[in-house]
């Protein structure tokens, strides 16, 4: 059974603009599937009705099986979203406090809160700055901050919205080996991106999305070489050899 499956998913905002279309897709548990497309495609509306955050037009989204509807608490808590821009998620004074903010929220006892904040600040690699206020932090130490908030919640499944954009390249690599530490923990990751060249090497799957349709999914291999028909830059070398970036093997 998929852990994460949509079906016949449409959402059509209000002035009539169809944001994706009839897309039918599913994921299994600890995969690492990343959805690509051009600006406008669909990639952003529809990772946001993954975990609940906006509600479908039609069709629907299915955890284990069952409608995410039935219990959208408990679907946000298997289901973690980190979002593009950081500081949306920023809401502690101190970054420990913005870890702490998710288990506060589910009303643990203060030991298990303590436990696994320290647990999630050594796991992002940002225990030194766990007094530190959040907004003066480097953009790749925000989105870090944003990650370790969300494993606070003990999370299955982690959606990453564009986790590289506005990073230097010593940010991009930190957060790529979060990513792929948590994959290879068993974590289920689905990352939206229009950089592949970062992450392509370490996918499962790669899906497509063109003008809100699902146009394609499949191995990395097999849909990267239709990816300029989409609007996708193609990572090659030579204009022959799929060129997929490995800067951490």
């Amino acid at each position: 059974m998929p852990t994460l499956e949509t079906k016949n998913l449409t959402h059509i905002f209000p002035d009539g603009t169809i944001a994706i279309q009839n897309i039918s897709l599913q994921v299994k548990p600890g995969e690492f599937l990343i959805i690509a497309g051009a600006n406008g495609s669909g990639k952003t509306v529809l990772i946001r009705h993954l975990n609940g955050l906006f509600t479908p037009t039609k069709g629907t989204v299915l955890l284990d099986g069952k409608a995410i509807t039935a219990n959208i608490v408990e679907a946000r808590k298997k289901i973690g979203l980190v979002f593009q821009d950081s500081d949306s998620q920023i809401v502690g004074q101190t970054v420990a406090e913005d870890v702490a903010f998710g288990p506060e929220n589910l009303k643990l006892p203060p030991h298990e809160i303590d436990t696994i904040t320290k647990r999630v600040l050594e796991i992002t690699n940002l225990t030194a700055l766990s007094t530190q206020n959040p907004h003066v932090l480097s953009g790749g130490q925000k989105r870090k901050l944003a990650i370790a908030g969300v494993l606070a919640m003990r999370p299955e499944i982690i959606l990453f919205d564009e986790p590289f954009t506005g990073l230097d390249y010593p940010g991009v690599i930190s957060i790529l080996k979060q990513i792929i530490n948590l994959h290879k923990t068993g974590h289920t990751i689905i990352l939206v991106t229009h950089e592949l060249e970062k992450v392509l090497a370490h996918a499962d799957r790669l899906a497509i999305l063109h003008k809100g349709q699902l146009m394609e999914i499949g191995t990395p291999k097999e849909v990267i070489l239709h990816s300029k028909h989409y609007g996708i830059r193609m990572p090659l070398k030579n204009n022959e050899e799929i060129h997929l970036m490995t800067w951490l093997e």
